[in-house]
Parts: structure tokens; C-alpha cells; sequence
């Protein structure tokens, strides 16, 4: 499923370029690169004041649009990088805009002592944190007889053992902070990103199919053991989202179109949906929640290839 690059963002990071829908299409209209269907036009609310979050990954894509739905729910955010800090730099002005405290920190989430560091200086800087959002992750695809086991350990060095090393600087400091009723009811909340592909295989992609299949289990398992620490611990699935990693997955119209034989509800995923559903995640909307993954994908884990009949 090729198209599928837009589930992550490349922890490298680009810039988004999403662009503006076309006029609304008529009902009997084609739907392609160029008659979208519209998109929602919603105010994400208020929920996360006097909250603070650090979002790996975040100065491009699907990482960039957490960042800036969260601050617009009302958290201060770090914003993570690897490489390209003025796009960091940009992110951090985007929030300080909504009037929230932004700081980008530099480091490499598959590295212990950065990841450590990484998170002093965040506690330094804002006090604590209440939410974690694992989301940097990166690809290197290869049929499985030619992928190198290079191709293999940056893949699952990132992609889980990053997520890993992250949630579990998460836990430390919500464990240490305990649950502070005025801000959450909540000690602490851990959003895993994760893929369409923790359930869906994906020939040529072994490696990023089975760190998403990892983060699944990590997710559940962790939310398990940390549910009576009052920690909640979910995962976003996002499927085919509009970034610059997968441009040649809908530039086009005949690649969008192609594109949508695999998504039952015809239009491609904004990276802003990704944040939205971050929000409701981190909030006391969903105080319940723990241990889900929430499939983002306008229906692409529907098997649409049943649709008529199979």
C-alpha cells in the first residue's frame, strides 16, 4: 500500500503543504485531486489549559499539527526535532502566537542520554509535563531478500525503541508528579503514534510494519501496568495523510484517485485531523480511554475491496 507513507512523519521532518480544498463537489460529481469533498471547519476547544506536552517529530506534519492543535486546546509544547531547526524555530513561533510557552528541543529519540536530557530540560523549563506524544517515526523500505540490517535497526531504532525510551521518561515524571486534580484528573497521558499498519501487512516494508505492530503491544502492554498510576496510554492509526513524504500518493488527480479506492470515505487525511484526535486524546474528554488505538483512516481498515461483494 504505497500510498500509506502518509501514516508517518519522516523524523527528519518536512513542511507541510496541505492545500486548500476545491469548491464543494456536486453529489454526482467524481471525487479527485481536484472536487474534494469539503473539510470541517471546527474550533478545537479549550481543554487542555495550565497543561504542558512535548511532541517528538514535530516540525513538519503530522508531528507539527499535534503541536499546534494542542496549543490551541490551550498546553504549552516542546516541540522535538532531529534536523531542520528553523522549521522547529517556525513551529515555536506558531504556538507562542496562540499566547502558549514553546521551546524546540534538539535530539535523536532512538538515543538514550538524548532522549533523557530532552526531557530535563522540558521539567526545567515548564515545571512538568502531562502529556507525551510519541510521534516521530521514519521509513527505509526494501523488498525483504535486499533490506540490510541498517535498513532494519533504524527503522525499529526509531520507530519503537524511540517510543519506548520516551514513554518511559513519560511515566517517570508523571509517577514523580502524581495526579494533580486542578489540572487533570489525570496523573499523566501518552499518545502513541502509530499506523494502519499495526494491523494492515505491507509487502516491501517489513521493517515499518513490524515497528508499528510493536508500538500496538508496547501501548496496551504499558497501558495495562500504569491504568491504577492513573496514566492513560493510547495510540492514534492514522491512514493516508496529505504530507510531503507521499506527494506522489495524490498529487495527481489519477494518483488521487487511485488513492481513494483504498479509503471508503473519498478525500485524504489533513494532518489537522491527526490533531484534533491528539486533543480529545490528552483531554478529560476521554478520561476512560486507555490501552486503544484510534483509527484515523476515513475506512481504510473497512477492507473497501468488500464493498461490493468482495
Amino acid at each position: 500500500m504505497a500510498n500509506d507513507k502518509a501514516v508517518i512523519t519522516e523524523h527528519q521532518g518536512e513542511e507541510a503543504t496541505a492545500q486548500k480544498p476545491a469548491a464543494d463537489p456536486s453529489p454526482t460529481a467524481p471525487v479527485s485531486s481536484q472536487t474534494r469533498p469539503p473539510l470541517p471547519h471546527v474550533a478545537v476547544p479549550l481543554v487542555l489549559c495550565g497543561q504542558s506536552a512535548l511532541v517528538t517529530g514535530a516540525n513538519s506534519g503530522i508531528g507539527r499539527a499535534v503541536a499546534l492543535a494542542l496549543a490551541q486546546a490551550g498546553a504549552d509544547v516542546v516541540v522535538n526535532y532531529v534536523t531542520d531547526a528553523p522549521s522547529a524555530e517556525a513551529v515555536v513561533a506558531e504556538i507562542r502566537l496562540e499566547g502558549r510557552r514553546a521551546l524546540a528541543i534538539h535530539a535523536d529519540v532512538s538515543r538514550e542520554d538524548e532522549v533523557e536530557a530532552m526531557f530535563a530540560q522540558a521539567v526545567a523549563e515548564f515545571g512538568t509535563l502531562h502529556i507525551v506524544v510519541c510521534n516521530a517515526g521514519l521509513q527505509r523500505d526494501a523488498p525483504f531478500h535486499e533490506m540490510s540490517l541498517q535498513q532494519w535497526n533504524t527503522v525499529i531504532g526509531v520507530n519503537l525503541t524511540g517510543q519506548f525510551l520516551c514513554a518511559r521518561a513519560a511515566v517517570r515524571e508523571f509517577m514523580r508528579r502524581g495526579v494533580d486534580e486542578k489540572v487533570s484528573v489525570a496523573a499523566g497521558k501518552i499518545i502513541h503514534m502509530s499506523s494502519v499498519h499495526e494491523i494492515i501487512p505491507w509487502a516491501t516494508h517489513a521493517n515499518y510494519a513490524a515497528s508499528k505492530g510493536g508500538v500496538q503491544m508496547l501501548m496496551k502492554s504499558l497501558a495495562q501496568e500504569v491504568a491504577p498510576l492513573r496514566i492513560r496510554v493510547n495510540a492514534i492509526a492514522p491512514g493516508a495523510i496529505r504530507t510531503p513524504i507521499n506527494t506522489v500518493a495524490w498529487k495527481t488527480a489519477e494518483a488521487y484517485d487511485a488513492l481513494m479506492k483504498l479509503v471508503p470515505y473519498k478525500r485524504i487525511g489533513e494532518p489537522e485531523d491527526i490533531g484534533r484526535a491528539a486533543v480529545w486524546l490528552a483531554s478529560e474528554l476521554s478520561d476512560y480511554v486507555t490501552g486503544t488505538s484510534l483509527f484515523v483512516d476515513g475506512g481504510m481498515t473497512l477492507f473497501p475491496g468488500f464493498s461490493s461483494g468482495g
